[in-house]
């Protein structure tokens, strides 16, 4: 009987102190980014691959997953060519002046820039007019940032 109450109270007292401590912290939302899908591989693999939370980096209040160290690495070195377009949102939504969440499996990489969209119907409507709505996207994310 002692056996099974000790780790019992053992939980509830790091429930409580959590739960103090918690109190005093403001509570942080961790983003992980393109829902955890190796944003390097989209270039080097030519496809999604899911990444790994053991291969991870912190960049722009986001938590990035890669299917190995190398790509992490491979990141680090230059977020900035291998993060997709506007913040991650749908390419399509952006170029209508919104944003959406996306697909990780609709993606395409123009001129050598990652666009992912919300949904393969979307990618397809987006490609039928891309060039144009890649210049309206980058028109329209700047004042979408604010």
């Amino acid at each position: 009987m002692k056996n099974k109450i000790l780790p019992a109270s053992i939980l509830i007292v790091l429930f409580l102190f959590s739960s103090a401590a918690s109190a005093l912290q403001p509570v942080v939302a961790v983003h992980v980014a393109i829902h955890g899908y190796d944003a390097v591989a989209y270039f080097k693999q030519a496809k999604p691959v899911a990444g790994s939370p053991q291969f991870h980096h912190k960049w722009k209040d986001a938590i990035w997953f890669f299917s190995s160290a190398e790509n992490r690495d491979l990141f680090k070195e230059d977020p900035q060519r291998h993060a997709p377009q506007y913040g991650g949102y749908c390419a399509y939504a952006v170029s209508r002046n919104t944003t959406a969440k996306i697909d990780p499996q609709a993606w395409k990489i123009v001129d050598d820039k990652l666009y992912l969209n919300f949904s393969p119907k979307i990618q397809k409507k987006w490609e039928q007019n891309m060039e144009e709505r890649i210049a309206q996207a980058d028109e329209n994310w700047p004042k979408l940032l604010g």
